[in-house]
């Protein structure tokens, strides 16, 4: 099979023709004519029009055929056109001035996606500038003809691109039958998402339905504003990673504060016994785990709160998902852990709740950054004000406070292994603070971490 019948069985071209193929040099030369009689397009109107004159031959860099670099051979012809006056013709396998076919640079940008620049370049025996053009029409060619109807679920995250804090946004559409990136914008501002959602416009912007992002508080912002109507969908990975990170911040300074004190270093090597998850630790970890659950130190305590919080992924009601979200928020905030306090804060904050059936929603703009994906409850407004009654039970410890009154109980023992343990019996609370035990509480055992 002759290379003639190749092109022109991969690569037709509407009124042109192959004719002769040579080697010059490593390379292959194939010289393309115009038809008989055929009049050329005008490149500044599109219009036909007789021909004025040729000019000199062009090269034109085509798709190599078995590793040898493949030109296209033409000379231009000039047009003169009744509009334009004499204007050189467009040429259907190239654009403007480019010495590289259509084919060639799709061909470079397909394979851009795959290796570096530099590789598609020294591969193909071509510049980095020609592969960086190619990759440069390509977008701009999608972004011309591309469609943004339909776009109802859409993914915001940044992407570093160089050292030093540089960031990009970037924006995907999400739906299940179109994945495909929409957008990418300097920097990961609150300016910098909202040029996204004036491009998108207004009618757009209200047929999103579903938002996914991670806890970049600028997003978060920008997203209540402008599609208040979506629900917002928080990263599970963000949020266990906060959690995970209060919780070394407070293994870090216990450990530190024991060796300073002049204890025994038992929470050496105890880092990722507390990060990773149950059924990925290995047996030595399980058994550091297990002795180390036996102490009464802050780090087993941020530990069990941080497992009583896995439970809020099973839920399927969401206001009773919202009633243990907010049961979890108040006992992080009354452990008396610095370092809870603020993850806390941000529960309250940025994870938001839709109203429960019978209360009135609040005003849109009142409490912006507020969308959870199960709808939880919005939390009860708890009064500053407290009783006698109220301050009392404050008071108390609140491993025990949690096991006599919390409505909300997790369904298993956040231990491994099996819990046995009975409801703590009625007895008053100085009594328990009393009593000092180096033994983990019946309250750990059920999920509820007691103070410091």
């Amino acid at each position: 099979m002759q290379v003639k019948t190749v092109l022109n069985r991969v690569h037709p071209i509407k009124g042109f023709v192959y004719d002769k193929v040579r080697f010059e040099g490593d390379a292959i030369e194939v010289e393309v004519r115009s038809r008989k009689r055929s009049r050329a397009f005008c490149s500044g109107c599109g219009r036909r029009g007789p021909t004025y004159d040729h000019l000199d031959t062009r090269r034109f860099a085509f798709v190599p055929l078995w590793a040898i670099s493949v030109y296209l051979i033409y000379a231009m012809r000039r047009v003169d056109c009744p509009r334009c006056g004499v204007t050189v013709e467009l040429a259907p396998w190239a654009d403007g001035k480019r010495h590289t076919t259509r084919a060639y640079a799709l061909f470079l940008a397909r394979w851009a996606r795959r290796l570096s620049w530099k590789e598609v370049a020294s591969i193909f025996k071509t510049s980095w500038e020609t592969v960086y053009r190619s990759v440069a029409w390509v977008v701009e060619y999608g972004l011309e003809h591309r469609s943004l109807d339909g776009v109802t679920a859409i993914g915001v995250d940044e992407v570093q691109f160089q050292k030093g804090h540089r960031y990009l946004t970037v924006v995907y559409q999400i739906n299940a039958e179109c994945r495909r990136l929409l957008w990418v914008g300097q920097d990961r501002t609150a300016k910098t998402l909202l040029r996204f959602f004036r491009m998108m416009g207004r009618e757009r912007t209200a047929l999103i339905q579903f938002i996914c992002s991670d806890m970049w508080q600028p997003y978060l912002k920008v997203i209540a504003k402008k599609a208040s109507q979506a629900i917002h969908i928080l990263d599970r990975f963000h949020i266990v990673a906060k959690l995970n990170k209060a919780l070394d911040e407070i293994r870090a300074s216990e450990a530190k504060r024991l060796a300073w004190q002049g204890y025994e270093p038992i929470l050496k090597r105890s880092r990722w016994c507390f990060l990773k998850r149950e059924e990925n630790l290995t047996e030595g970890q399980r058994t550091k785990l297990a002795d180390l659950l036996q102490y009464d130190l802050k780090s087993v305590r941020g530990y069990l709160l941080k497992q009583s919080f896995q439970l809020l992924w099973e839920y399927v009601s969401p206001y009773w998902a919202g009633r243990f979200l907010d049961g979890w928020v108040a006992r992080a905030m009354r452990s008396r852990m610095r370092e809870w306090w603020g993850a806390a804060r941000w529960m309250r904050t940025a994870i938001p709740c839709r109203p429960r059936p019978g209360r009135a929603p609040l005003r849109a703009g009142s409490n912006p950054a507020r969308h959870w994906p199960m709808h939880c409850a919005w939390r009860r407004r708890r009064s500053r004000s407290r009783s006698p009654q109220a301050r009392s039970r404050a008071a108390m410890p609140l491993g025990l406070r949690a096991l006599r009154t919390c409505p909300i109980r997790p369904p298993s023992c956040a231990l491994p292994g099996t819990c046995r343990h009975s409801p703590v019996p009625s007895q008053s609370w100085a009594r328990a603070t009393r009593t000092p035990t180096r033994s983990h509480s019946r309250a750990a055992c059920r999920g509820m971490a007691p103070v410091d």
